[in-house]
């Protein structure tokens, strides 16, 4: 298993954990980030470790190939010495040696492998951490407009439930109510002046002419 399925696993249970206790976004979010930057120090030593052991390996290799050559030079040396004997025993060596440079070469070689794999995970859990870390405080924004507009959802409706309101619309309907009676009066007593106008004017007209009548036969 890699290093980003192993670490992944690990952090979904801690999220899905928080998701459970349905606690705030923006601390399953924080825990996500926080959960990725532990898992990237561990991977970080995961593959410290690979390289230190690779860099191990290769020195067994290189060493064991110099043991080799070291024993194949002194087989030449006992040949020119006449030791023939020595010279078997040096290649004995020399092959014994040999074989363990090529079997720590093929460790080398998927030590190699391994390292690169590891290098490559990190590299991606690198640049996932980027991108959650940038999408962070977009996610956060987006979360307090919508706790914003929930908190100004909520306080309309208190006001629009409130008895205070209600009180207030009530007393304003009865105002509008007293203003059109008082219209109404207003027009009313109108009418009534105009007719006592109209009368006034009716009576004076009589008494001219009773007037005139009087003057007629002298009784002015």
């Amino acid at each position: 298993m890699g290093i980003l399925e192993r670490l992944s696993r690990l952090i979904r249970a801690n999220l899905n954990d928080l998701i459970r206790r349905a606690e705030d976004p923006e601390k399953i979010i924080e825990q996500a980030l926080e959960d990725m930057r532990a898992a990237l120090r561990e991977a970080r030593m995961e593959v410290a470790e690979a390289m230190a052991e690779l860099r191990k390996l290769e020195r067994e290799q290189q060493s064991y190939a110099q043991q080799a050559q070291a024993w194949e030079e002194k087989a030449l040396q006992a040949l020119k010495g006449g030791r023939e004997d020595l010279a078997r025993e040096a290649l004995k060596r020399k092959q014994q040696a040999q074989a363990l440079a090529e079997g720590f070469a093929q460790q080398v070689a998927q030590q190699q492998s391994l390292v690169q794999q590891l290098t490559t995970q990190l590299k991606a859990l690198e640049g996932k951490i980027q991108e959650s870390e940038a999408k962070k405080a977009l996610l956060i924004a987006r979360k307090k407009g919508v706790e914003a507009a929930e908190t100004v959802r909520r306080f309309e409706s208190k006001i629009d439930a409130h008895s205070a309101v209600q009180a207030f619309e009530e007393m304003e309907r009865r105002i509008e109510a007293l203003e059109d009676k008082h219209a109404a009066l207003s027009e009313l007593d109108k009418s009534d002046i105009e007719k006592e106008l109209q009368n006034l004017g009716s009576n004076q007209a009589i008494e001219d002419d009773l007037a005139r009548l009087k003057r007629e036969l002298g009784l002015a």
